[in-house]
């Protein structure tokens, strides 16, 4: 079996935001959802579906798809995806281990595992060695509104629809107190915040939002690259952190090292793919 055709789509779905407060990503207010799939052909008639990072970057990683790394798959074998994978990653070495030609590698690896899913006749998490749980808890992620009047609206909102958990993306502590009040003490509330934040301001917002009992802070530090950084801000600041949406596979282990995080958060597409993701549940 061989790879024929190697093609980018890209899906723009409108977002229909309900209130007043419209949230904004880069500046911008934030009316869509972007995502870059691709598709990837064999000449056997077995088609895979692998998603690469959308968002404002997903012009330069279908550039990378299109003109680099879907040409690289053309002719190769779908089904030896770790040596495929590891090849691949050899030959983009040269430009970067991490950012859009990473997050195309991640495309095709998802791609080349849904191929393999179909051949085996299987859902992919049976391959991967099954699960023992019958039912995942999900949790409501909520955009950035910034107004408590929006986040309370927004939580309730969440919690009619039957979540039990709630990840904010806010950064001041009015919204995120008016998201403990809607909740009430029982319902887990996580916060994302994308890594506003140097470490000696981080560990102060974590003391002043743990009266709130939050799960995790997720990405509340400025590189998110430093490490013992992070693992100060969760043994000064008093709340577990969560990190990884932003690492590729060789952080992860540095992570750990410096006792930085209590919750991996990777992103599939981002840490680059399944086969990256088996790896990194690996070590944790």
């Amino acid at each position: 079996m061989k790879i024929t055709k190697v093609e980018t789509i890209v899906v723009n779905m409108p977002m229909v935001i309900e209130g007043a407060v419209v949230p904004k990503q880069g500046g911008r207010p934030r009316t869509s959802m972007d995502i870059l799939l691709a598709r990837v052909d064999t000449d056997a008639g077995v088609t895979g579906w692998g998603e690469g990072f959308g968002h404002r970057i997903f012009p330069a990683t279908k550039a990378a798809l299109d003109t680099l790394v879907g040409p690289m798959c053309v002719g190769r074998d779908p089904t030896a995806i770790a040596a495929l994978v590891d090849e691949l990653q050899r030959g983009l070495a040269g430009v970067g281990r991490n950012g859009p030609a990473m997050y195309a590698l991640s495309a095709i690896d998802i791609a080349l595992w849904d191929i393999a899913g179909k051949l085996a006749g299987q859902p992919l998490y049976r391959l991967l060695g099954g699960s023992p749980r019958e039912r995942l808890p999900a949790y409501a992620s909520l955009l950035r509104y910034e107004e408590p009047g929006a986040v309370t609206h927004h939580v309730g909102k969440a919690l009619k629809r039957g979540y039990r958990h709630i990840k904010l993306h806010e950064i001041t502590v009015p919204p995120i107190q008016a998201a403990r009040d809607a909740a009430g003490p029982g319902i887990p509330i996580m916060v994302d915040c994308n890594c506003p934040w140097t470490v000696a301001e981080a560990i102060d917002m974590a003391r002043k939002l743990k009266p709130f009992n939050l799960m995790w802070l997720e990405e509340p530090i400025w590189p998110p690259e430093d490490h013992a950084g992070l693992a100060r801000v969760q043994e000064q600041g008093g709340i577990p952190t969560a990190a990884g949406e932003n690492a590729m596979l060789p952080e992860f282990r540095g992570l750990f090292g410096a006792g930085a995080i209590s919750y991996a958060q990777p992103s599939v597409t981002k840490v680059g793919g399944v086969t990256q993701m088996r790896k990194v549940m690996a070590l944790a």
